[in-house]
Parts: C-alpha cells; structure tokens; sequence
C-alpha cells in the first residue's frame, strides 16, 4: 500500500529525519491560511499515490499568499495519471546546494533488501540509471543482520561525503533503514534528499509503500484500503479485499475464478492458449466457503465485459461441495444467464457435482477440456 508524502513525512519526522515545515489543504482558501503559518517561498505538491508529479505540474512554487491561492486552485483541478488530486501539500521551499537520492528496497532476485544512492537526486530512478549508471551506488542488505552503521557510511563515502557530512548522512540512512523494517515497508525513499548551504540534509520528498501482506500489523493502514476516498483500489478490488480475495481486472471477456494463485496463474495461461482472453485474476484461496464462492460470483459478472466465466477448482482445502453452493447461490442472487464453465476435482467432488448436475450445471474434469471450451463459447457469443 502507497502512502502519501505527508503521511511518509510526518513517519520520517518521527523518526528524527528533517523534512520541511509543512501543512495539509483541501482547499485554496485553506492553502493560504497554511501558507501564512510559513516561510516565503514555499512549495505546493499535489497529494496522489503516483510518481511523476512534477513532470505533470503537480509541484509549483509560490512567492505570495496570492499566487498560493492561484496555484492550488489549479493543481487541485488536475487529473495526474487518472488520479484526482484532493489535496495538497504546503511546505516551504528548501534552498538547495546539491540534490542527493537514496531509497532501500526489495531485490527479489537476490531476495535481499538493497540500498540504492546517487550523488544525483531529484529524477527518477530509471533516468539515473538511463544517464548515468556509474553514479548509482549499490548495497546489498541481508535482512539477518541488517543495514549496519559502516554500510551506511560506506554508501555516504561512495556518493562522495567524508568527515562529519558522511556520519550525518549515514545516521539518516540507518533511520530509513529502521522505518523499512518496523512498517514491513517495500520501499522506503527520499529524493530529492537535499543538502543545505549550511551542511544539513533534508529529506525534501518522501516515499513509503508498506507490504499489502503485512498490514494486519498496521491497523491505521489497513482500515484506509477500504476508504473509497483515499483507497487506490477499484470498487470490484475493494468487494474483494473485504470478502479476503485476491481480484485483478483484466481487458479480456473470459472470466476466471480458482483456488490457489498458482492455479488460476496456469488457468489464465491454459485459456490464452487456446486463444481466449481473460477478463480478470480472482483466487479464492484455500478453505474458500460458499459465501466466498458467491462474492467471486458477483464481483467477475458486474463486469459487463465477461461474456462467459471459467470456475477452476482443484479441491484440496477448498471442498467442492461447497463450491457448488457457492456458484448456484451466486446464479440465483445476480441472476446470471450467461455461460459458465466449471471443472472441478477434489474433495468433495461427487456431491459437488451432484448438487451442480440437479441445478442443470454440467461439469468438466480436464482443465484444458474446460478452457478450450471457454474459448470456444466467448468467440461464439452462445
């Protein structure tokens, strides 16, 4: 889960990370009000989960409470990325003698963390290392023993500071490193990272995306998944949050359902195989209930592109009994008249069957029997 730049920031103060003074604002009116608390000039930032803000002017400076008036009238009319800005954020406007980058992230090739910094700061990463490769600096972490003061230090020295900067630096480093660990964080970053005239570093933008999986430790976090206004999910991916699915929308007009990542992964494989495009990812899990089943149901037909829906069940955990309650519950509650295509295997699977056969659903055993299939009815339309 993406967090916003205030949220990332007000986490870095706590830290004991510098960041600029800096309030919200929902409104120009309130953006002046803020602004007034400040030092002239100060910076209006656009509040939405999706990097690239200032290339798509969602970053603009102000000199006077007019012009912060002006300025966020127009950023909070913008759409950036498809992504409504709601809010901005006032801070002032940090002088900059050089601009430094420095992020910790996952290396899943390694399966490490790995910190990556730059003498280059405030451009995206992929530009750094686009334009210049040698200044991107590369250090691996292993999470057993952790990011240690003379990793920090040897990242500061290679980015070029020495004396009392380097140990400045690597004490923010280190604090990255801390909040990393104690959010269950995916990515932690500050760019641009600036350094002042004085020889201070202030973290001028701030990054933190926390690990979907580890939020039921993060409770603050996790209730804003289903916050419509802030939630960065669709309205079908938030049904499925909620019912404990895993639910990503496709562009086909096959709709598939399995238990077990793995499983519907080799379905939607199976299905392009044979032509077909899938109109979604949705896995049940294991142990899937009825209820859940139903939830499936709903959420793959309310998109009004799926022209038939593809049910792969291998049951194991997941019983087939209750499977076929879930699909016939499903059919009578949205009414659905549209095909369907199931096989199911597993536990259970003769009264899954049975109860299915008696709802006039037939049922296939071979998955590329099914697939095929479901190919076959999506181009005919019957």
């Amino acid at each position: 889960m993406k967090l916003f730049e205030y949220e990332a920031k007000r986490i870095f103060k706590r830290y004991g990370i510098p960041v600029p003074r800096g309030e919200l604002a929902a409104s120009p009116q309130e953006a002046r009000q803020v602004a007034s608390k400040l030092s002239f000039p100060v910076a209006i930032k656009a509040q939405v989960l999706v990097s690239g803000r200032g290339k798509a002017g969602g970053i603009l400076f102000a000199e006077t409470p007019l012009e912060v008036e002006e300025i966020t009238a127009e950023i909070l009319s913008m759409y950036i990325k498809g992504l409504k800005v709601k809010n901005v954020w006032i801070e002032e406007k940090i002088p900059a003698k050089k601009e430094l980058f420095f992020s910790i992230t996952i290396d899943r090739v390694k399966q490490s963390y790995i910190a990556l910094a730059s003498s280059i700061g405030g451009v995206d990463i992929e530009e750094i290392v686009e334009k210049t490769p040698e200044k991107l600096v590369k250090c691996p972490i292993n999470p057993k023993y952790g990011f240690r003061s003379f990793h920090a230090r040897q990242v500061a020295s290679k980015i070029g500071y020495t004396g009392a900067q380097q140990t400045k630096l690597a004490v923010l480093f280190k604090k990255l490193y801390s909040i990393l660990e104690e959010l269950d964080a995916e990515l932690v970053e500050m760019n641009p990272l600036v350094e002042t005239s004085n020889g201070e570093f202030i973290a001028v933008d701030a990054r933190i995306i926390i690990d979907d999986n580890a939020l039921f430790r993060h409770p603050e976090y996790r209730s804003r998944l289903f916050e419509e206004k802030t939630s960065e999910f669709s309205p079908e991916e938030l049904k499925a949050l909620e019912k404990g699915l895993a639910y990503v929308k496709l562009d086909g007009n096959i709709g598939i359902i399995g238990n077990g990542a793995g499983l519907v992964m080799a379905t939607l494989d199976a299905v392009q195989h044979y032509g077909g495009k899938p109109a979604n990812f949705l896995d049940v899990g294991g142990g899937a209930s009825a209820e859940q089943i139903t939830a499936a149901m709903e959420i793959v037909t309310s998109n009004p592109n799926v022209d038939v829906i593809f049910i792969n069940i291998l049951g194991g955990i997941t019983r087939c009994d209750e499977v076929a309650k879930g699909i016939i519950e499903a059919q009578k509650r949205v009414c659905y008249e549209k095909p369907m295509v199931i096989r199911l295997v597993g536990t259970n699977e003769e009264e899954g069957k049975r109860l299915l056969s008696e709802a006039g659903i037939h049922v296939l055993e071979s998955m590329e029997e099914a697939a095929e299939k479901a190919v076959q009815i999506a181009r005919e339309g019957s």
